[in-house]
């Protein structure tokens, strides 16, 4: 089983995206995600994406049909959302990019569903446990894949894999903008080398 770990950049700049990028991806992340709530985002997806062509790179805290648009253009392929907005996945998913909506509830999982996405992300995770997600993945369809988001360490990796977690979403856990380009690094090969463990058979 490979496990699907995306790197959450919030409040990186645009300055700082070559190295912190390069860092990442050499230490084995393959997809990433630009919140907009950081600063001038969309100059930060481009310069990832053309740097990374062989990665996912796109945006988290996409709110807006508008927004969707606006990542697309910079050259992203992802969007992520802290909510459920039927509007904002279906314009994802009809642009040919990867939606990860933000659920909580059993009612807004299928509302996603509902919309077109196939994948969902369990936010903010730490609030609800990862007894919440064996719950809800035992009435979602088989092949709807969620990512735990929020608050979870390397430490907690084993526990949500076990509860049926397909992939998770790494924040101030992998990068924050006070974070030293080694510790960065070390945090990243941490994770994945953790995460690679508790995925094995």
């Amino acid at each position: 089983m490979t496990l699907e770990l995306v790197a959450i950049l919030r409040g990186l700049t645009p300055e700082r995206a070559p190295e912190v990028g390069a860092t990442l991806v050499g230490a084995g992340f393959r997809t990433i995600e630009v919140p907009l709530n950081s600063p001038r985002p969309f100059d930060t997806i481009a310069l990832l994406a053309q740097a990374h062509a062989d990665c996912l790179v796109g945006a988290g805290t996409v709110l807006t049909v508008s927004e969707v648009d606006r990542v697309h253009a910079a050259g992203g392929r992802l969007v992520v959302s802290p909510n459920c907005d039927a509007a904002v996945i279906r314009r994802g998913l009809e642009k040919g990019m990867r939606v990860l909506p933000g659920v909580a509830t059993a009612t807004e999982a299928f509302a996603a569903i509902a919309a077109g996405t196939r994948e969902l992300k369990l936010f903010p995770a730490s609030s609800y446990g990862s007894g919440h997600l064996r719950a809800l993945k035992s009435v979602l369809p088989k092949d709807v894949k969620v990512y735990p988001v929020g608050g979870i360490g390397s430490q907690d990796i084993a526990e949500w894999l076990a509860a049926g977690a397909d992939g998770f979403g790494f924040g101030g856990e992998l990068f924050k903008p006070a974070y030293t380009l080694a510790q960065i690094e070390s945090r990243a090969r941490e994770l994945q080398l953790t995460a690679s463990s508790a995925a094995q058979p």
